[in-house]
């Protein structure tokens, strides 16, 4: 697959109260500072892009992670020419055709209906080149800051800009810079220089065309010019194909082969997705040194750092693929998550650009215990560790930071209800536990029993009577009035049934406490064949989690959101792996497509492409930290995956028909396999994974050995 083949409208059919994926139409490099996409309404808030729309108000500079966290250091940049009645971006905005645009994620090329002139948007990881073409008469570059700004001539050719706008910071002068160099030379600066929310046209010399240099910087007008410097003899072919290569090389690094093009068209928009974030935040300063901006001193600090992710929703599924596919991406990343510590004094949870503290749990734990079990950057382990540990022990007096009830935790065994959706923090917190266990084996830590003790705090708060974990309060009593539909307080985004099954690292103690694998297989029937209900009263309304559950009709499998992603694999801890096979195929086909609608619901940066990526290869990573992948049911005739250790794995299926919808058998390198998992070392060794399909289900006899990885059955 060729990057020319992907449309960034993936995913962008969305609305507040309803979501196909809350992309947006991301141009720019992989993991790349900025991203750039029309802007077609800067009326609706976040959602200032719909495929729909034929509106387009400029090239966006954007940064915007989700449209739940909001964008911050963003602007757009409009080519237009003759009069404009008033100095808005509303009065310069103009109509163009999306069906005639491209939508490439190394470019981006529009043309305007009003002023006939087409724009070509390249990006590099600092900056990019505009070039404008038929640019007409009295040409200029509308540029639009929504925040507080300052617009400065440095020379014939060159402007320079500052920018203040963010959804939340620690630096309340969080500054972006803007620096851009005409080929030709300026004519006028039109509009307020500075002030709030301005809208300033740079006029430039009537030419057929413009080809407009710019760079950006989070650090300093300097560094902006250094990023700018180091490109000043691009070309606009140079640009493509930098970020052409870019894109290819990671595109590349999974090869299909598959009788439907349709599905294939699936992998590579979702594989697209995956290499976006997170965010580069660190820049290469004139000595060729690695520099970044530190939010909570408001100085420049050495060494990488990263931004936009929510880490609640990435574990799962986005870092084990890095740990595959990309090792190079991920040894930085630890490296600069770790860096966020050493500056905020604990490990960040969500960033964008810097600590919210969303979401319950501290789950980059399971990041950093996934890449310890697999070796990777071992020399960061014991200061990850005690980075962990902090969380675990201490509470910050800023909430945004580390556990919430972090004492309580440890004083009750789990966190009491008092605290919103404390039965996820419980839940979380055990196996962040677990995390700490696992990173501890790896550096001779002392205290690995005592967090193992600690991770089967989810005991405390399972309710066998009803079969669901329930929130209890500090005398140990349960919260009365108990509705196994009722979605928010106690539940992070869901109820009980999208909640209780979050043991990740224990599956067969939470088996044993259900009262063994009859009763839990019962459960997760139930779970699947109910009708998608829910009631409004934790919320007092309808969220759209909700609504994208009731719309897929899959039960109580919420794919549209991250706590159901491990739910078909559950069947593999009973024994049963082929009851959950036609599942997985069925989510796979009917859930996702290359369409604006191909996602079920949000897909948070990466992790819901993700999923899609590793079901379709046919396994996934139940418990990150444990060092395993559960095996499911492939999608494709075949995938041949370049793996980060330099090897090759094929990974074939056959015969793959639509009749087929059951695993009869698997060899891993032509021996049996005899086994419900792989590990992660079978994988990085590369050789042959070979899925024999049929019709009809085998069940079978497993060992004890052959389950998926539980600490009851392994500690």
């Amino acid at each position: 697959m060729n990057v020319s083949m992907i449309d960034t409208r993936h995913g962008t059919d969305n609305q507040y109260s309803f979501s196909h994926g809350n992309c947006l139409p991301y141009t720019g490099v992989p993991f790349g500072m900025n991203f750039f996409a029309p802007q077609t309404s800067n009326q609706r808030g976040s959602w200032w892009f719909h495929p729909e729309d034929r509106t387009f108000q400029g090239f966006r500079i954007t940064h915007q992670p989700s449209p739940w966290m909001g964008d911050f250091s963003h602007m757009t940049l409009l080519p237009l020419n003759g009069a404009v009645s008033e100095m808005s971006l509303f009065h310069a905005q103009s109509s163009y055709r999306p069906e005639e645009s491209c939508f490439n994620p190394a470019y981006l090329n529009i043309k305007t209906q009003r002023y006939q002139s087409t724009g070509t948007l390249v990006p590099s990881m600092y900056g990019g080149l505009l070039a404008i073409e038929n640019c007409g008469v009295n040409p200029g570059l509308g540029i639009s800051f929504p925040g507080t700004f300052t617009v400065k001539q440095i020379d014939a050719q060159t402007i320079a800009a500052t920018l203040i706008v963010f959804s939340g910071c620690e630096d309340d002068q969080f500054t972006f810079h803007f620096v851009c160099k005409f080929a030709s030379s300026i004519v006028a600066l039109e509009g307020p220089l500075s002030g709030e929310e301005g809208f300033v046209i740079v006029r430039f010399k009537d030419e057929i065309q413009e080809d407009v240099h710019f760079a950006t910087s989070f650090i300093s007008e300097e560094q902006a010019f250094v990023n700018l410097q180091r490109e000043a003899n691009w070309t606009l072919a140079d640009y493509k194909a930098s970020a052409t290569d870019q894109w290819n090389d990671y595109l590349s690094r999974i090869e299909l082969t598959h009788h439907d093009q349709k599905q294939v068209s699936t992998f590579y928009h979702n594989f697209y997705r995956l290499f976006l974030f997170p965010q580069t935040f660190y820049e290469i300063d004139a000595d060729g040194r690695k520099v970044h901006w530190d939010t909570l001193a408001k100085t420049v600090k050495s060494g990488p750092l990263y931004t936009n992710n929510g880490f609640w929703d990435t574990y799962k599924t986005v870092y084990p693929l890095f740990s595959l596919i990309a090792v190079e991406k991920l040894e930085e990343m630890l490296e600069g998550f770790l860096n966020s510590y050493r500056e905020s004094g604990f490990l960040p949870k969500w960033l964008s650009p810097d600590e919210r503290g969303l979401m319950p749990g501290t789950l980059i734990d399971a990041v950093i215990a996934d890449a310890a079990v697999k070796g990777i950057r071992p020399d960061l382990m014991p200061e990850l560790l005690t980075a962990m540990k902090k969380a675990a022990t201490q509470q910050s007096e800023n909430s945004n930071y580390g556990r919430q009830g972090t004492l309580d935790y440890l004083t009750y065994g789990y966190v009491p209800l008092d605290y919103h959706e404390s039965v996820n923090h419980t839940l979380d917190y055990c196996y962040s536990d677990f995390c700490i266990s696992q990173v501890g084996k790896q550096v001779a830590d002392n205290e690995i029993a005592h967090y193992q003790k600690q991770s089967l705090n989810y005991q405390h708060i399972f309710d066998p009577e009803t079969g669901f974990m329930r929130a209890k309060d500090k005398e140990g009593r349960f919260r009365p009035d108990f509705n196994q539909h009722r979605w928010g307080k106690d539940y992070a985004e869901g109820s009980a049934w999208q909640s209780s099954f979050a043991v990740y690292h224990d599956f067969a103690g939470l088996i044993n406490a259900h009262g063994g694998k009859e009763r839990f297989e019962a459960k997760l029937i139930d779970l699947c064949n109910q009708d998608p209900q829910y009631t409004t009263e934790g919320y007092g309304f309808e969220i759209h989690e909700m609504s994208e559950m009731a719309a897929i009709d899959f039960g109580q499998l919420a794919i549209s959101n991250q706590p159901s992603f491990h739910y078909p694999y559950l069947f593999s801890y009973i024994g049963k792996p082929e009851m959950a096979q036609p599942l997985i195929k069925q989510l796979l086909t009917r859930c996702f497509d290359d369409s604006p609608k191909g996602f079920p619901g949000d897909e948070d940066n990466g992790s819901m492409a993700g999923w899609y990526l590793f079901n379709a290869l046919g396994f996934y990573p139940v418990t990150p930290g444990s060092g395993e992948y559960v095996i499911g049911m492939p999608l494709f005739d075949q995938a041949t995956i370049k793996l980060s250790s330099g090897k090759t794995l094929t990974i074939q299926s056959t015969p793959n028909k639509p009749q087929q919808l059951f695993v009869d058998a698997v060899t891993l390198n032509h021996a049996p396999v005899d086994k419900m998992f792989f590990t992660h070392q079978e994988l990085i060794a590369g050789g042959s994974i070979d899925f024999k399909l049929g019709v009809v289900p085998r069940s079978r006899t497993w060992s004890k050995d052959a389950y998926p990885f539980s600490l009851s059955n392994r500690s």
